[in-house]
């Protein structure tokens, strides 16, 4: 049985703006859910209409098989926190992590046993007498975590709650709060814009795109294995790169053909698109199929060549920034692509490079649908 179920959620806002649509997931006792997309997308209005900040337009919110729809957010059982933190000025942050329970008439033993236990799991207790402004944007977040922590809710709603600190901090409370999930039994949801922290903290992670989920699956498949082109291009670092070519009859058979290089096709790949026979399709590859040590390796690898516009030195690792042309008739046909090499030392911009393409591990996208072909 899951613990939160949503079923058909749909929000709806005055002019016909649809900002949620039909959403539907099942969420387990103690999963780690992740929420990502692009601004506007729904993620915020999803954690809204949960919390029973805002009324949905449509579909169903049970916990535990418990109808919550109507209900006020404190009958819901739920703690949602903020990117603001929304800490009270006026109150140390041991008053504030009490706040709640003192509305509630938590004797006084019992508040204070609690905020120590929160306070000493986050490893806040030396800052249980200062005020927000006399504290850090890392220590106010943990701040806000531990009031949320003393409620005990069943389900926790964080609304990008990492996107005021700072690189490093963010990193931190990234571990801070994966932590948490460990040792509390509550389920979480946590949006965020940060496709980073979707995959590294959730146990699923749910892609959406104008209110509508494109894909819910763990990490791993998200980025291996994704459902369509958008979600291709989304996830990743940069995402995956995406050519616009067509299945083709060559000597020796079946190939897909782009510009600025042919592949011809395998077996599986062969009889998974021939129904595209003569047609456009896409071909998806990441930045570490082109111009990695496995590639150079393959057999009838296809090859790029373009002029290195930008490396983005990452320390360990570099990714090129290519741009490649081909003459086509009177224009040019500019295509520009993404590559993370196995070593990149010695090049720089300007240079004009060959990258083998390792396009055994490529996808192959509807074009119309953008739908993945399996």
């Amino acid at each position: 049985m899951p613990r939160l179920r949503l079923e058909g959620l749909s929000k709806v806002y005055p002019g016909g703006v649809k900002a949620l649509d039909a959403f539907t997931l099942d969420i387990a006792e103690r999963e780690f859910i992740a929420v990502v997309g692009p601004s506007g997308c729904g993620k915020s209005t999803l954690l809204r209409l949960i919390a029973g900040l805002d009324e949905e337009s449509g579909g169903k919110i049970l916990l535990d098989d418990r109808e919550l729809n109507g209900l006020p957010p404190r009958d819901r059982d739920m703690a949602i926190m903020f990117q603001n933190y929304a800490l009270f000025p006026h109150l140390t942050v041991a008053e504030n992590m009490a706040f709640g329970l003192k509305l509630r008439k938590t004797p006084r033993a019992e508040i204070v046993a609690r905020v120590s236990e929160s306070a000493r799991m986050l490893g806040i207790e030396d800052l249980l007498g200062r005020y927000p402004s006399e504290m850090s944007g890392g220590q106010r977040q943990r701040a806000a975590l531990g009031r949320a922590i003393l409620r005990r809710p069943k389900v926790f709603l964080f609304d990008e709650p990492l996107s005021n600190l700072d690189a490093k901090m963010r990193a931190q409370m990234r571990v801070e709060i994966a932590r948490l999930h460990q040792t509390l039994t509550s389920t979480m949801l946590f949006v965020t814009h940060d496709q980073v922290e979707a995959m590294t903290m959730g146990d699923r992670v749910v892609v959406l795109r104008d209110g509508v989920i494109q894909q819910a699956a763990d990490p791993e498949t998200l980025y291996r294995d994704p459902a369509n082109a958008f979600v291709a291009s989304f996830i990743g670092s940069p995402g995956m790169n995406l050519f616009p070519g067509r299945i083709a009859d060559v000597t020796g058979g079946a190939a897909f053909v782009h510009p600025l290089f042919t592949w011809r096709l395998p077996e599986e790949w062969r009889r998974k698109l021939a129904a595209y026979s003569g047609k456009s399709i896409l071909f998806g590859v990441r930045p570490e199929d082109i111009g990695s040590a496995a590639a150079r390796r393959a057999v009838d690898a296809p090859a790029i060549k373009a002029e290195i516009g930008v490396v983005e030195r990452l320390g360990g690792q570099s990714c090129l920034y290519l741009q490649a042309s081909v003459e086509s008739g009177r224009s040019a046909d500019g295509s520009a692509f993404a590559s993370r090499p196995d070593d990149a030392q010695g090049c720089h911009a300007g240079q004009v490079v060959e990258l083998p393409v390792f396009a055994a591990n490529g996808k192959f996208f509807d074009p119309a649908t953008g739908a993945a072909i399996r």
